[in-house]
């Protein structure tokens, strides 16, 4: 048997759940014909980089899979069947990798990044405060080095 990597983009108003039941039921018909799906991954809701079929963004599903030719091919004439799938591809390739894709990998490690914590926002804060707090004290010795202020002037002429 043959190994592919297939990945198929299904429409982002179904659920989450409906776009499992689709990777469920290309892997029961797979299954049907001799092959099986050694991995699947389920890259979730993502931005596409055009339209598509009016949508702009898509459910991912990849599955990598161990099967003979003619199950690829049944596969694929479900997938165009079916009206949730909106793209698919598949490619052969000479062997499967074990680990993650390059998509799930990508996506742990901007998860791994450091976040800014709430104590470094509290102390932009407090020195904001504090900026605030200096500049009045210079407005007010300013005002009380001249003596009166301006608009005390005017409210004493009348």
């Amino acid at each position: 048997m043959s190994y592919y990597e297939s990945v198929f983009l299904a429409r982002p108003d179904i659920t989450a759940e409906q776009v499992e039941g689709l990777a469920d039921s290309f892997t029961k018909s797979l299954e049907d014909q001799g092959g099986k799906v050694v991995s699947r991954e389920n890259w979730g809701l993502r931005n596409l980089a055009y339209r598509i079929k009016k949508n702009r963004k898509a459910h991912y599903i990849m599955l990598n899979i161990d099967a003979p030719g003619p199950a690829i091919h049944e596969m694929e004439r479900l997938m165009r069947l079916n009206e949730d799938v909106m793209r698919y591809m598949t490619i052969k390739v000479d062997e499967l990798n074990d680990g993650p894709s390059v998509v799930m990998q990508n996506k742990s490690s901007r998860d791994e990044r450091p976040r800014r914590d709430n104590r470094e926002r509290d102390d932009s804060a407090e020195a904001l405060m504090r900026a605030e707090t200096d500049f009045k004290e210079a407005d007010d010795a300013t005002v009380d080095a001249s003596g009166s202020d301006a608009e005390g002037d005017k409210g004493d002429e009348s």
